[in-house]
């Protein structure tokens, strides 16, 4: 779970042919889940700390939970079924699961393919840095070096946003981008609300966040037009947030709150 280290043994291939044979066809509604007595839930596992292999060969991470959480809120046993990004939304729109728990970003494009939930979980991009440096805008990135995974979001709203002089640094990933944060390379980094949880908790104090450059909400997907299983679904998260348990899971796997942009939506 942590953007230092490396993860071993996914076994991706293995878990994705046992994920295919499912029993019985996915439900459209509650009452049918209920019936059946399973869900049916597709998930990422590449995706740390939202989705991963454990030391006992199961899904597990934030979306593995919030799966869990969402199956005991409708009284059924939890069958989390191992996707990949390319392969997520066929798996859901052919029945192959009945829902993604699957660190989905909602967008437009994939809107029209799929029912999206309100978030349940975000990523937001931010210029972060040295305490001691004062950025407040995109102006004061005048003459300033920035760090950022190359070809990332956060490389892309830089870009975006940064005055010509200053000086985009691209590096290969985003464990070498904070690598040169931390060894002093660069005084700036683009970053996400995930990455910055970990760099705090090894360097706590050092660094803030300056100003957001974006956000995006993950929602959780069903097929088109499943309105009750949907609203069962927006009341789950409505409930989980409000009594603080998604918050508790974000805390547990990403290292900090649930963004703000989420709480107030």
């Amino acid at each position: 779970m942590n953007i230092f280290g490396k993860i071993a043994g996914l076994a991706l291939g293995a878990a994705l042919a046992a994920g295919v044979a499912l029993s019985g066809a996915a439900a459209q509604t509650v009452e049918e889940i209920k019936s059946r007595g399973t869900i049916n839930i597709g998930m990422l596992v590449d995706f740390p700390p939202f989705g991963i292999i454990n030391e006992q060969g199961q899904p597990d991470g934030y979306d593995a939970d919030v799966a869990k959480l969402l199956a005991e809120d409708m009284g059924v046993a939890v069958n989390i079924v191992p996707v990949t990004g390319p392969n997520r939304i066929p798996y859901l729109l052919s029945g192959q699961v009945d829902i993604l728990v699957a660190s989905l970003g909602i967008t437009p494009e994939r809107a029209e393919q799929v029912d999206f939930s309100d978030g349940y979980a975000g990523i937001e991009i931010f210029v972060f840095g040295d305490a001691n440096t004062e950025v407040t805008e995109a102006a004061d990135l005048s003459g300033k070096s920035v760090g950022v995974a190359r070809a990332s979001t956060q490389d892309t709203a830089i870009t975006e946003i940064a005055p010509q002089d200053a000086n985009i640094q691209r590096f290969d990933d985003d464990a070498s981008a904070v690598q040169a944060l931390l060894s002093g390379q660069v005084p700036l980094m683009g970053a996400s609300n995930v990455v910055i949880a970990q760099i705090n908790s090894v360097a706590p104090d050092r660094f803030d966040t300056k100003f957001s450059l974006r956000r995006q909400s993950q929602g959780i997907a069903t097929r088109p037009g499943q309105t009750e299983l949907m609203e069962h679904i927006n009341a789950f998260v409505a409930k989980a947030k409000e009594s603080g348990q998604l918050n508790e899971l974000h805390e547990k796997w990403v290292g900090g709150p649930l963004p703000e942009f989420l709480v107030s939506e």
